[in-house]
């Protein structure tokens, strides 16, 4: 089922697509040397084999883990014969190179060099640190990125329609549950999908039935599939849940939000997302160490990757479930745009207005200003709201958590201020 020309391979559009590199470089009728940088499933493989194919060169096979510097040799005369001889350029592909030691990748760089062969390499991992930096200086590295789930859903439609390499002989037909479940365990490896396509496709055929459905997915999974639209209400429904368990304090309901999101194909960054947004909306000054502890989980999530990311994500939940609770801050943030908007551009009093010049000086700018360090308890007795608004109160401390003391501290200053409270 792996597309035969690059017209039926499905994704990489950022290097495939028109004036992109890829296609600048078919153009030219010559590749350079070229390490590919992708997940599992990404095409790296075949993309080499259909770029091989486009310019006509020989193509030539090894994997990292099998292979070593006695292979590389004989692949490399191999091709020193074959260029004279078939006048062809000789690409070879290395799977996994970065599995293969300093020696070995060595042993290519003259050949590199000399132009004897055109090294693709695939790699799953951040060449910068898998790849000699001589032999990375002498490619052009190009990252892949993993499919997203309209391209695994064409994958899965052109296998079940294509009779000569496909599944079409089949003759049978899949629902939009078990499509959807295919492409949340395939995570955006085409090989997954299709391999799972496949043993549901031929157990469905001999049981003499037409449609695949979502328990055919999961029996050729051997694992239950979450039922999860990212873009359905479904999502909505369980990112509120996962909110509202924090809010209440329930970090059981939390987590178990958090996994059924997880399992279900949710990118990890957008919980991620939703997790920061709780820190501030919903715990704020309460516990100021929460957001950065919920920056610092993010952060180690994006260094880690996963299934280990998993780990900060949990201490973050359960830390913002049990952390005290305030919503001040969008309180006072909604109390204070809707002033902003209500007054519009209100004078500002001219005693805190910049004096810049001589001028602005004599038209009383910064006039009468005291400055709070010069005063006990770096406090002064002052209105900085607008004539009009004076006496407003747009933040109101909880007395929850440190936002209690934070709290106390600004009641002293207000009643100090002899300032009267809006009811």
């Amino acid at each position: 089922m792996r597309p035969r020309t690059l017209n039926e391979f499905v994704g990489q559009e950022h290097l495939l697509g028109k004036h992109k590199f890829l296609a600048n470089a078919l153009r030219s009728g010559k590749l350079p040397s070229l390490i590919f940088w992708g997940p599992p499933g990404s095409g790296k493989t075949t993309l080499a084999k259909l770029l091989a194919n486009q310019v006509d060169a020989e193509f030539i096979s090894l994997s990292a883990v099998l292979s070593g510097v006695k292979d590389i040799r004989r692949e490399v005369a191999r091709a020193q014969k074959a260029g004279p001889l078939f006048r062809k350029t000789t690409i070879l592909f290395v799977d996994e190179i970065h599995r293969f030691n300093k020696a070995q990748q060595d042993a290519l760089l003259p050949h590199v060099e000399r132009g004897t062969i055109t090294l693709i390499g695939a790699t799953t991992e951040n060449p910068s640190f898998e790849v000699n930096s001589a032999l990375l200086s002498r490619c052009k590295t190009l990252v892949l990125e993993a499919l997203d789930d309209e391209h695994l859903g064409e994958i899965l439609e052109r296998a079940l329609e294509d009779t000569s390499r496909g599944l079409g002989d089949l003759d049978v037909k899949l629902t939009s549950q078990a499509r959807e479940a295919i492409v949340q365990a395939a995570s955006g490896d085409a090989r997954i999908a299709l391999n799972t396509l496949e043993t549901a496709a031929r157990a469905v055929a001999a049981a003499d039935r037409q449609a695949i459905r979502h328990g055919d997915i999961e029996e050729a999974l051997q694992r239950r599939m979450i039922l999860y639209d990212k873009a359905g209400e479904q999502h909505y429904n369980t990112v509120s849940a996962f909110i509202k368990s924090m809010r209440g304090s329930d970090p059981d309901a939390a987590l178990y939000y958090m996994n059924r999101m997880l399992e279900g194909g949710e990118d990890p960054l957008f919980v991620f997302r939703r997790i920061l947004i709780f820190a501030s909306e919903d715990i704020g000054n309460a516990d100021p160490q929460a957001i950065q502890v919920a920056l610092s989980c993010m952060q180690a999530f994006q260094s880690m990757g996963m299934p280990e990311g998993v780990l900060p994500m949990t201490q973050a939940v359960t830390y913002l479930a049990c952390a005290p609770k305030s919503n001040a801050v969008i309180t006072a943030y909604g109390k204070s745009r809707k002033a902003a908007l209500e007054h519009g551009n209100l004078p500002i009093p001219k005693h805190i207005v910049n004096a810049p010049t001589q001028l602005h000086k004599q038209l009383g700018h910064g006039r009468g200003y005291k400055y709070p360090h010069n005063f006990d308890g770096n406090y002064v007795r002052e209105d900085y709201l607008p004539e009009k608004l004076v006496g407003q109160r747009y933040y109101e401390p909880s007395d929850n958590g440190y936002e209690a003391e934070m709290g106390e501290r600004l009641r002293e200053w207000r009643d100090a201020s002899g300032s009267s409270e809006e009811e």
